[in-house]
């Protein structure tokens, strides 16, 4: 073990950096295949969890190929534990030194087997919307952990911003604010729509054409808000905030023009899987923003 620990980093360098990158992409990653699964109406492909059927651990020819989209989807499982052991692993030797990323990888980790038996729960009570919801929620949250996972891990870290004016950090929490109220009304809106997962699984009963309204307001809102602290920041100097904020503008605009098609197209799934990728991608872009704006 000694022999071992020894071949363990003890500062962060390039192998360091590339793991919290690896932690970042597997972590959307698993967003994808799980919108593939409900997409493809595999959400059900396994009827049971931990096991598939009650008494197989893996997929039988009898379930077709839906159970074997699901059970796929839970093996990836298995690569999101093995990334996050070795993303542990080589930070371990700096804990003392660089807490910051000891507990975020151990943070990390924990969300994995946490979502593991959400995923299982979801499962058992036949994909009701809510917990399938909160299963988007907790992985959005790991997405934001791993980003600053990858931020604090940068080999030239810029200073956190000292003396900054009130306005810039409120405008970001707005932003983040909004974006959020964003993610929860799509995952609503999503609950009442025809993506269910399985032909058989509840749907959440509520407006979808409302929903979609309801849904666009705050992003529409996060756009033009983002726009005007993009203002500000180049009005304050802050080159790196701004390239930040710019770079979530971008994600938004894009975010907008798929979800309008979406919504006048009938929601084809592999659009409906574009929008969810893009979600991950804009929570990781907001965290960036406000990481840059963080207190000493």
């Amino acid at each position: 073990m000694k022999r071992i620990a020894s071949w363990l980093p003890t500062e962060v360098n390039a192998f360091v950096r590339s793991m919290t990158w690896v932690t970042l992409v597997v972590q959307i990653l698993i967003v994808v295949t799980g919108g593939a699964v409900r997409l493809t109406a595999s959400g059900l492909g396994c009827p049971d969890w931990p096991t598939c059927d009650g008494s197989s651990v893996v997929v039988t020819p009898e379930m077709g190929i839906h159970g074997v989209i699901e059970f796929a989807n839970r093996l990836l499982t298995f690569l999101l534990v093995l990334v996050a052991i070795v993303a542990f692993a080589s930070v371990v030797r700096m804990r003392k030194q660089r807490r910051d990323l000891f507990w975020l990888s151990i943070g990390i980790g924990l969300g994995i087997p946490a979502q593991a038996v959400i995923g299982g729960v979801s499962v058992w009570v036949k994909l009701n919307p809510y917990v399938v919801g909160l299963h988007f929620v907790v992985s959005i949250a790991l997405v934001v952990l791993s980003t600053i996972f990858v931020l604090r891990a940068r080999p030239t870290e810029p200073p956190a911003l000292i003396g900054l004016a009130p306005v810039f950090r409120v405008a970001a929490v707005v932003v983040a604010t909004l974006q959020f109220v964003t993610i929860v009304m799509g995952i609503l809106t999503t609950g009442s729509g025809p993506h269910a997962g399985d032909a058989q699984a509840p749907r959440n009963g509520l407006n979808s054409e409302l929903l979609q309204h309801l849904h666009s307001y705050p992003a529409y809102a996060a756009l033009i808000v983002t726009i005007a602290f993009i203002v500000l920041t180049q009005i304050g100097h802050l080159r790196l905030v701004r390239n930040a904020a710019i770079g979530l503008i971008v994600v938004n605009v894009a975010q907008a023009v798929v979800g309008i098609a979406q919504s006048r197209l009938g929601l084809p799934p592999l659009l409906v899987g574009t929008h969810m990728l893009l979600a991950c991608v804009v929570a990781a872009s907001t965290t960036v923003v406000v990481y840059r704006l963080r207190k000493p």
